[in-house]
């Protein structure tokens, strides 16, 4: 017999990780925790059912790095939850793992150092801890599902999941979605198109099966149910933006013809700011009014949001952040925020309810 490898010739090494069910069991669901993850789904499904009249904001800011910042920003919004809690449901983006397309900081489940350290049965704990901490306070949570295996450690704190512009084409991410417990938005593809969005919500309807893991770790056939609350997230693409309300009309004849749901969010973000975020308050704008003259398919908006306005490059020595400032995409800032929220919320105070009969 030859003694030539044939397996693993690229793998440097493997660590065994903590099983999502050890992971709960350290750091459990409060019955507080609970009933804020559960309330935060409900108003988000019956938001998509259109048996509540509000518009549901996922806002935060575009990758968490710092948890004391996080923590701050938290405890600022959900304030500003409850003074818009009679048209508004807003919703903390937590997000902690970050697509790249050749390399970069991967995020904070990843590598939570930010030191190309990989800890990340540390970073495992952290962002549950921090789930958990954000959910105590009455504020839901909102995530991008991009490693498979990642919900089973944390879905159960999760009121809403996006699949991103690189992914919602997978085959993997369309079953994996079809199988989460919380309303999951597609955006449309990077290139601006619509198709690969509408083609998952068709598939995420469905039940399906494929390999996973479950709650001890060991590998497992999973079988879902299929997910009934996917929607579209229109975020621009091929260096335009889709939030104008010809681009909003189109979407919803796109979606129309494909028999899936015209619910439709918008991500201020990305190619619909050209990536500027001081034009995302603009878009925010533009979605209020589309509203005011008659709009009923815009039932959501996606905001990078932080303390501070701007980006920052990582620097070798993390003391040299400046604090509540993002690493990834610019955000807008808290006092900018505060400002556009408030501003929609008075804009649909009155109309909103109308778009019920």
């Amino acid at each position: 017999m030859t003694d030539t490898q044939v397996e693993n010739l690229n793998i440097a090494s493997q660590q065994t990780l903590i099983t999502p069910g050890e992971l709960k069991a350290k750091l459990p669901l409060s019955d507080a925790a609970r009933e804020t993850v559960a309330k935060g789904r409900q108003a988000v499904q019956d938001i998509l059912d259109r048996k509540d009249h509000r518009i549901f904001i996922v806002i935060g800011p575009c990758s968490i790095h710092d948890l004391k910042a996080a923590k701050e920003y938290a405890e600022r919004l959900k304030v500003l939850a409850d003074k818009v809690s009679d048209t508004l449901v807003l919703v903390l983006r937590v997000y902690f793992e970050k697509p790249r397309t050749t390399v970069g900081w991967k995020g904070l489940i990843n590598d939570p150092y930010i030191n190309d350290t990989f800890k990340i049965e540390d970073g495992l704990h952290i962002a549950r801890q921090l789930l958990l901490d954000v959910a105590e306070l009455g504020l839901p949570a909102a995530t991008e599902a991009l490693d498979p295996i990642t919900p089973q450690y944390m879905q159960d704190l999760i009121a809403w999941s996006a699949i991103g512009a690189r992914t919602t084409e997978s085959q993997t991410h369309r079953e994996m979605s079809s199988g989460l417990s919380s309303p999951v938005g597609f955006k449309n593809g990077t290139d601006g198109s619509l198709e690969v969005a509408v083609n998952a919500m068709l598939s995420v309807q469905h039940p399906h099966r494929f390999l996973g893991i479950d709650n001890d770790g060991r590998v497992a056939l999973t079988t879902t149910k299929g997910n009934q609350y996917g929607h579209v997230v229109l975020r621009g693409g091929g260096g335009k933006p889709n939030y104008d309300s010809v681009s909003i009309a189109l979407a919803e004849q796109e979606l129309v013809k494909a028999k899936v749901s015209t619910n439709i969010m918008v991500d201020c973000s990305h190619a619909n700011s050209n990536k500027d975020p001081s034009l995302q308050t603009l878009v925010m704008d533009n979605a209020s009014n589309q509203i005011l003259e008659g709009n009923e398919s815009i039932i959501g908006l996606m905001v990078e949001s932080h303390l501070h306005f701007g980006s920052q490059k990582i620097t070798p020595n993390l003391d040299d952040l400046e604090y509540g400032v993002s690493i990834t995409d610019g955000c807008i800032s808290w006092e900018t925020t505060e400002e556009a929220v408030l501003k929609m919320a008075d804009k649909l105070r009155d109309v909103l309810p109308k778009r019920m009969s």
